[in-house]
């Protein structure tokens, strides 16, 4: 939901860290795959009940998130690149939760439900892009991602807020997914209903 907005804010200081990391040598795919290491990292820490430290690398992950499409648009973004991108990040959603209920196994359900609630967003998510890609529908303005695709009230910085809030005050886990979860429900249902509409 505030994706765009905050992308209008941050944009300028990823595109300035892009130009160091290309002077670097680095393209977009390795800082996909450093990124998806601080997730993993992030997964451990918080499985073995290292809060602070997985708040550190959740970070982390999300700047290489923010960083690596800046690089790629820096030169011609790749069909690889993109898929990498998206791939990597619902797994470090999905392993997220998973570490939350490894350290607290009482909360397994509430997990289970918002792990749930990540396949309608996620599957919804991607079968609009692969039937825009086919049949040319519109794409959310100014989206900067590397294919079509619908926008929704849970979006990347209202996941991250929440992870974070998991992650601050982690007795409070169980309600945060249960909450969440219902949004991303919301989400998935409003996406549902835009793509039978853009399919009429």
């Amino acid at each position: 939901m505030f994706d765009r907005a905050l992308r209008r804010r941050i944009d300028p200081y990823l595109e300035r860290i892009a130009g160091s990391a290309e002077k670097a040598g680095l393209n977009a795919d390795q800082v996909t795959w450093v990124g998806f290491g601080f997730g993993l990292m992030a997964m451990l820490a918080i499985a073995l009940d290292a809060p602070i430290l997985g708040l550190m690398l959740l970070f982390a992950n999300r700047l290489c998130d923010g960083l690596d499409g800046a690089l790629a648009r820096r030169k011609a973004p790749t069909d690889r690149g993109a898929y990498l991108d998206i791939v990597l990040d619902f797994l470090f959603y999905a392993g997220f939760v998973f570490a939350c209920a490894v350290a607290q196994p009482g909360a397994a359900l509430p997990a289970a439900f918002l792990i749930f609630s990540f396949v309608g967003t996620g599957t919804s998510f991607l079968a609009y892009a692969i039937i825009a890609a086919q049949r040319k529908l519109p794409d959310v303005p100014a989206a900067k991602k590397g294919f079509a695709h619908l926008g929704g009230l849970t979006e990347g910085s209202e996941t991250l807020f929440v992870f974070v809030l998991m992650l601050l005050w982690p007795s409070a886990f169980g309600l945060l997914a249960w909450c969440f979860g219902a949004l991303c429900w919301i989400t998935t249902a409003t996406r549902i209903a835009a793509t039978l509409r853009a399919l009429r």
